[in-house]
C-alpha cells in the first residue's frame, strides 16, 4: 500500500503559490514607489493597446460598411466650440455673393488681369530677412523684389501702380528676424498688417529652397468662416496666378485656427495610383491680422485688434 509522502513544506509551497496579491484598483493605494511606477506605465500600455484596437476596429467596420458607416465623432476643442458671431458666413449668401462680386478683387476672380507682385522690406534687412524675401520670391512666380532705398510706403505705393503692380508685400523685421508682413493691394486697397512669428526657412527644416520649382501652385484657403475672414481670405488667395500649374505638384496652404494663419508648402508625390504623399518645401510662418485698412495705406480703418478690449473670451474668433 503506497503512503503519501508531501511533506509539511511542500503543502506550505504549494499555498503560496496559489496566493494572489491583492489587485488595486487604484495606484494611489499601492505604498511603495518602484511598484507603483510600474503599475503606471501597465496601466498606460494597456489603454494604449485597447485604443488602438478599437480604432482597428472602427477602421474595419468603416470599410465594411463603406458609405453606411457612422459619422466620426467631433472631438471637443475651442475651435470646435466657438461662439457664433453675427457675421459668420453661411454657405450659400446671396448678400455676401453680391458684395464679392463688386469689391476690389472681384477683377482678379473673374481673370481680368493676372497678378504682379512686389516685395520689399524695411531699410538694411539682416540675413535671414534677405532669405525670407528670397523664398518668398520663389513661392509666388512672377514676384519682384525691390531694395526699399529710404522710400516712404505712399511714395513705394504711386510708383509701384505707375510700374504697373498689383500687390506691395512689405516684410519688417525686428531683432534681426521678420516680425511682420503689410499687404497692400493697388491701386485701391485695401491694406493688411500681419504679425509674423515662427518664420522657418527652407534650410531650417532641412530643405533646399532649390527644390522649389517655378510652377504656378495651388493655393488652399481653409477655415475663414467670417466676413472679415473672407476678406483676408481674397487677400492672400490673389497674391498668386488664378490658373494652377498641376504640373509642378506644389500646393500653398493657408490655414486659419483660432485666428493664426498657418502658411505651408508642400508637393505631392505619387508612389502609385493609389497612395500619395506631402512633402514640405519650406518656407513656413504663421500671421495675425493686426488691422485691416481702406485703401492703399490712406484710409480709415475697417478693423483692428484691441486685445484688451475684444479678447473677452477664449472661445470667440474673428476670422
Amino acid at each position: 500500500m503506497e503512503v503519501d509522502t508531501c511533506t509539511a513544506e511542500e503543502s506550505q509551497q504549494d499555498e503560496l503559490q496559489d496566493t494572489v496579491m491583492p489587485a488595486h484598483t487604484n495606484i494611489k493605494d499601492i505604498k511603495n514607489k518602484s511598484r507603483r511606477a510600474k503599475a503606471f506605465v501597465e496601466m498606460k500600455r494597456e489603454k494604449r493597446k485597447k485604443k488602438l484596437q478599437e480604432a482597428k476596429e472602427k477602421k474595419k467596420l468603416a470599410t465594411k460598411l463603406g458609405k453606411n458607416a457612422p459619422p466620426k465623432k467631433q472631438p471637443h476643442t475651442i475651435e470646435s466650440l466657438r461662439e457664433k458671431d453675427d457675421t459668420m458666413v453661411e454657405e450659400e449668401d446671396e448678400e455676401l455673393e453680391h458684395e464679392e462680386a463688386n469689391d476690389e478683387y472681384a477683377s482678379y476672380f473673374t481673370k481680368s488681369y493676372v497678378p504682379k507682385i512686389l516685395i520689399t522690406c524695411s531699410d538694411n534687412p539682416h540675413t535671414k530677412t534677405i532669405a525670407f524675401i528670397r523664398e518668398l520670391c520663389r513661392i509666388i512666380p512672377g514676384a519682384v523684389p525691390k531694395w526699399r532705398s529710404r522710400s516712404s510706403i505712399k511714395k513705394m505705393v504711386k510708383k509701384a501702380t505707375d510700374n504697373g503692380f498689383t500687390d506691395i508685400l512689405v516684410v519688417n523685421e525686428d531683432r534681426r528676424i521678420p516680425n511682420g508682413l503689410l499687404v497692400i493691394h493697388l491701386p485701391e486697397g485695401p491694406s493688411a498688417l500681419f504679425r509674423l512669428s515662427n518664420p522657418k526657412l527652407c534650410k531650417d527644416i532641412h530643405r533646399n529652397y532649390n527644390e522649389i520649382t517655378g510652377h504656378r501652385p495651388e493655393v488652399i484657403l481653409n477655415n475663414f468662416r467670417t466676413r472679415l475672414g473672407r476678406v483676408v481670405a481674397r487677400m492672400l488667395g490673389a497674391l498668386f496666378h488664378y490658373d494652377p500649374e498641376f504640373k509642378g505638384r506644389r500646393v500653398c496652404t493657408f490655414h486659419n485656427q483660432r485666428d493664426y494663419i498657418f502658411f505651408r508648402h508642400h508637393r505631392y508625390e505619387f508612389k502609385n495610383t493609389e497612395k500619395v504623399k506631402l512633402r514640405e518645401l519650406g518656407p513656413r510662418f504663421t500671421l495675425r491680422l493686426q488691422w485691416l485698412q481702406q485703401g492703399a495705406f490712406d484710409g480709415d480703418y475697417e478693423w483692428a485688434l484691441k486685445r484688451h478690449e475684444m479678447e473677452t473670451s477664449r472661445r470667440r474668433f474673428f476670422l
